[in-house]
């Protein structure tokens, strides 16, 4: 099958990848779209030594599998466990010690025209849910784990650093608890995109010290995480989500003195973030930045490159 290859920090076009087997409990997947994220970009710049294909938000039709899901299109969680160890007994699965994670480790992924995937990893899309829409599946679950692991309300002034795609659907999915959101970024165009729906927005200058309950890091950077720190009260929650490649340096101490909460946060709730996307209470048609096929492929991740991208899409048919 025609697929994009990742080796050695070397992204290529191949034809003669082998179809993947679906075992008794997969499913063998038509790939249908595809989204390129910033995990994929720093992979293709060694954050993670993968050999295979990349790629992991999608949709996709089943061709092979149950009964229940044959001509379903379908998303599915990223994460291939064991189910015997014991994060996974402890309802961790996303810890599981022996996991794959599509396209990322182990486990080929997305970037091609079939992928396989555990029949259990997968949820039935609705008719509702356009597909260019459902490939926004898993980013937006991720977007909702946040809100697995604290609880924010309208009682809480959140600060988000970084307005990228992940970040701009956290965003969105913040504005939705009542909080007080405020966004930081740089380019007008982005914020501006913020204003329209409401969520105040101010530059990294305009961010007073120690005047948020909650700060979520999605840049990526050291000087990200300095200002989600110093926007921090003390007792204060930062959430980091992003992908970070290199070393972070900051003051440990003062997250002591502070009484500071830091969090790592990930994959999340899939079936929440269905029913944002069929209630159209979370729209992303706006976020899709351009579409290119799977025989550009290359050319649609020198697009998502560039600075300020949102959401590129490859289709594999």
């Amino acid at each position: 099958m025609l697929a994009l290859w990742l080796e050695n920090r070397n992204l290529r076009l191949r034809s003669d990848v082998q179809r993947p087997d679906a075992g008794a409990d997969d499913a063998l997947i038509r790939v249908l779209r595809a989204g390129i994220c910033n995990t994929d970009l720093e992979m293709v710049r060694g954050f993670y030594p993968f050999c295979g294909v990349p790629g992991h938000e999608f949709v996709g039709e089943v061709e092979t599998g149950p009964e229940y899901l044959r001509g379903k299109r379908v998303v599915g969680e990223i994460n291939v466990v064991c189910g015997k160890c014991e994060a996974c007994a402890r309802g961790h699965k996303t810890h599981c010690t022996d996991r794959a994670a599509l396209g990322i480790k182990g486990h080929d992924g997305a970037f091609a025209e079939y992928l396989s995937l555990p029949a259990k990893n997968l949820h039935v899309i609705p008719d509702t849910v356009s597909t260019d829409a459902a490939t926004f599946v898993e980013p937006l679950a991720a977007a909702l784990q946040i809100q697995e692991q604290i609880s924010i309300g309208s009682d809480h002034r959140v600060c988000v650093v970084g307005a990228g795609k992940l970040g701009t659907l956290i965003i969105y999915t913040l504005a939705l608890t009542g909080a007080a959101v405020t966004v930081v970024g740089r380019r007008p165009s982005t914020l501006e995109r913020f204003q329209r729906i409401g969520v105040e927005t101010r530059t990294p200058d305009q961010i007073e010290s120690a005047s948020f309950d909650i700060s979520v890091e999605c840049t990526g950077n050291a000087a990200g995480f300095g200002l989600a720190r110093s926007a921090l009260r003390p007792r204060g929650t930062m959430v980091m989500k992003s992908t970070y490649a290199g070393e972070l340096t900051f003051d440990a101490s003062s997250l002591v003195v502070d009484e500071i909460t830091l969090i790592g946060s990930r994959c999340g709730p899939f079936l929440p973030a269905i029913e944002l996307l069929a209630s159209g209470r979370v729209d992303v048609r706006s976020l899709i930045e351009e579409r290119y096929p799977l025989t550009r492929g290359l050319d649609a991740f020198e697009h998502a490159k560039k600075r300020g991208a949102l959401k590129v899409l490859i289709e594999p048919v």
